[in-house]
C-alpha cells in the first residue's frame, strides 16, 4: 500500500478538495483546446479527446513531477499538419508512436538534463511567447463558427459581457475564499447564467461533438518499410523535440513555482510512452500544456491527483457528459483562458530590462517573435541557446590575457589567464613576441585551460614560430584533461611540456 502511495505522490499534506476542484477546472479548459486543435489539423474531434485523455492520465500517474498537466497540445500537433495533408491519419498515428519511442530513449540514456543549457533570457522568452500564443488563441473565438467573419452586433456584445464576467469572477472571488478554486467557479457561475436566462451565445457544441466511446485499440495501417520510415521519421524526431522541449521547459517553471524538484528523465519517458500510446489508441498525441499547468497550480494543487481527475473527467464527458458540456458557453473558458495568460506572462521580464545585458535582451525578444509567428517552439528555444552561445563564446574570448616577467634566468614567463578555445586563439597569438623573447620560454596555464583542437593548432603554430627562431617554448601547470586532449592530436609539432605532478588545482577543478 505505502509503495502505491510513493507512485502517486499522495501524503497526509495533500488537499483533496483542491486536487479535485483543480482536476475539474482544468478539464474543462482542455477540452475546447485539444478540440480546436484537432480541427485545425484535420483529425476527427474525439482525436483531440482521446489525446487528452491518454497523455493526461499516463504522465499523472508515471510523470516526472505532481503538478504538471499533459494533453492534446497544439505545439506538438501543428508538426503534424503537412504529413497529415499529404499521407492520411495512419501516417499520423505510425509518427506519434515513433515519437513515442525516441522520448523514450531521451529519458532512457538520461538526456534530459540537456534542458540546463537553457539560459533564463531563452525562459523569459518562451514563456512570454506561449502567453501571447494563449491569448491570440482566444481571439479567434470571437470569430462567427466555420467562418472568418468576426461576431458583430448582440453576439459580440453577449460574448464580451460573458468573458468580462469570467475573469470578474476569477479576481474578485479568492477575495471571498480560496478553498474552490476561482476558475471553476467563474465557470459554472457563466454557464448557470446562460442557462437560466436563455443567453444565445456560442456553446462547445458549436466547435464539435464530442460524444464517443472508450479509445478503441488500432493499429497504425501503415507497411513496416523503409519508405515509409522515410517519410514519418523526419515528423517524429520534430515532434519529440518540441514536446521534450516544451514539456521539460514547463517543468522547470513548475519547480520554480513551486520550490521542488522534478525528474526530467522520468518525465521523458512518461510522455514517451503517453505518445506510444496516443497511436495505438486513435489519439493524435501531445505533450505538457504549459497553460493547464498553470491553471492546475493556480487553483492549489500540487499533487498527481489533480491530473489524473482532469484525465478521468474527460473519459466521462467522452462517455456520458457531452449533451451537457456541449451547453457551456466558450466564453467562460475563453475568459479563464485569458487570465491563464496574463498569469504565464513573466511581466517580471519587463523590469528585468533596464539590468540584463543588451544581448540577453535580444535572445528573449528573439524567442519570443518566433514562438508567436511561428509557433514553433523547439526552433525558438534553439535559437535562443545558439545566440546565446555565441555571445558567451565571444565574452570569454575577450577575457583571455597573459602576465609576462623574466626570472633570474633569463626565462621569459607568460602566465595565461581565460580559457584558450576557438573564440580566443587570435587573441592569444598575439600576446607573443617571438623576435625579442630570449631562448628560453615558459607558457603557465596554471589560471587557464586548453579547451578544443583550435587550441592546440595555435600552441604548434606558437612552437614552430619559437622554432624557428631557434628558442624553445614549455608548457606547464596544464591539468590532466588538457594533457590528453593535447597527446591525443594526430600531426602536431612536437611540444614541450613541462610535467608536474604535484598540480591538482586544475585537475580537480575540471575533472
Amino acid at each position: 500500500m505505502q509503495k502505491v502511495l510513493n507512485l502517486f505522490d499522495f501524503s497526509q499534506k495533500v488537499n483533496y478538495r483542491n486536487e479535485i476542484f483543480a482536476g475539474l477546472t482544468v478539464a474543462m479548459t482542455m477540452i475546447p483546446e485539444s478540440l480546436s486543435f484537432a480541427i485545425l489539423a484535420g483529425f476527427s474531434p474525439l482525436t483531440g479527446l482521446y489525446a487528452a485523455f491518454i497523455m493526461g492520465l499516463v504522465t499523472a500517474i508515471f510523470g516526472g513531477r505532481p503538478g504538471l498537466i499533459s494533453g492534446g497540445a497544439g505545439a506538438t500537433v501543428i508538426v503534424l499538419i503537412p504529413l497529415m495533408i499529404s499521407h492520411g491519419i495512419e501516417y499520423v498515428f505510425a509518427t506519434v508512436v515513433l515519437a513515442g519511442i525516441i522520448q523514450i530513449f531521451v529519458g532512457i540514456f538520461k538526456l534530459g538534463k540537456f534542458i540546463r543549457l537553457v539560459p533564463q533570457p531563452v525562459m523569459y522568452g518562451f514563456v512570454n511567447g506561449l502567453a501571447i500564443v494563449i491569448f491570440m488563441s482566444q481571439i479567434n473565438q470571437f470569430k462567427i463558427q466555420g467562418s472568418e467573419s468576426w461576431l458583430f452586433g448582440s453576439p459580440l456584445y453577449v460574448m464580451l459581457g460573458l468573458v468580462a464576467l469570467t475573469i470578474s469572477v476569477i479576481l474578485i472571488f479568492p477575495r471571498l475564499t480560496k478553498k474552490i478554486p476561482a476558475s471553476l467557479v467563474a465557470i459554472a457561475v457563466t454557464f448557470a447564467l446562460v442557462m437560466i436566462f436563455g443567453i444565445q451565445t456560442k456553446t462547445v457544441s458549436d466547435i464539435a461533438n464530442i460524444a464517443g466511446g472508450f479509445p478503441p485499440f488500432h493499429i497504425p495501417n501503415v507497411d513496416m518499410s523503409f519508405e515509409v520510415l522515410k517519410v514519418i521519421f523526419p515528423f517524429a524526431l520534430i515532434m519529440s523535440t518540441v514536446g521534450l522541449t516544451e514539456g521539460l521547459l514547463t517543468l522547470n517553471l513548475v519547480d520554480e513555482i513551486t520550490n521542488t524538484k522534478g525528474n526530467s528523465n522520468r518525465e521523458c519517458v512518461a510522455q514517451g510512452t503517453a505518445n506510444i500510446l496516443n497511436g495505438f489508441f486513435t489519439g493524435m498525441g501531445g505533450c505538457p500544456m504549459i497553460a493547464q499547468t498553470l491553471v492546475n497550480l493556480s487553483a492549489g494543487a500540487r499533487a498527481r491527483l489533480s491530473g489524473i481527475v482532469a484525465a478521468l473527467v474527460i473519459l466521462f464527458i467522452i462517455l456520458f457528459g457531452a449533451p451537457v458540456i456541449g451547453k457551456m458557453p466558450v466564453a467562460a473558458l475563453v475568459g479563464v483562458m485569458i487570465m491563464v495568460a496574463v498569469g504565464t506572462f513573466e511581466w517580471a521580464s519587463f523590469k528585468a530590462i533596464k539590468r540584463f545585458p543588451k544581448s540577453d535582451i535580444f535572445v528573449m525578444v528573439v524567442v519570443t517573435l518566433i514562438t508567436v509567428f511561428l509557433h514553433n517552439l523547439a526552433l525558438a528555444v534553439l535559437i535562443g541557446v545558439i545566440i546565446s552561445a555565441l555571445v558567451f563564446a565571444w565574452e570569454s574570448a575577450k577575457r583571455i590575457r597573459a602576465k609576462k616577467y623574466i626570472d633570474d634566468n633569463g626565462v621569459k614567463h607568460y602566465e595565461i589567464f581565460g580559457p584558450l578555445f576557438f573564440g580566443s586563439t587570435t587573441t592569444f597569438a598575439e600576446k607573443f613576441d617571438v623576435m625579442d623573447d630570449p631562448k628560453d620560454v615558459i607558457i603557465d596555464f596554471k589560471e587557464s585551460r586548453v579547451v578544443d583542437m583550435s587550441a592546440i593548432d595555435i600552441l604548434n603554430k606558437i612552437t614552430e614560430r619559437y622554432q624557428s627562431q631557434g628558442k624553445t617554448v614549455r608548457l606547464t601547470h596544464l591539468s590532466s584533461d588538457c594533457l590528453r586532449l593535447i597527446k591525443n592530436a594526430e600531426n602536431v609539432v612536437a611540444i614541450n611540456i613541462i610535467e608536474d605532478p604535484e598540480y591538482q588545482v586544475l585537475r580537480n577543478q575540471f575533472n
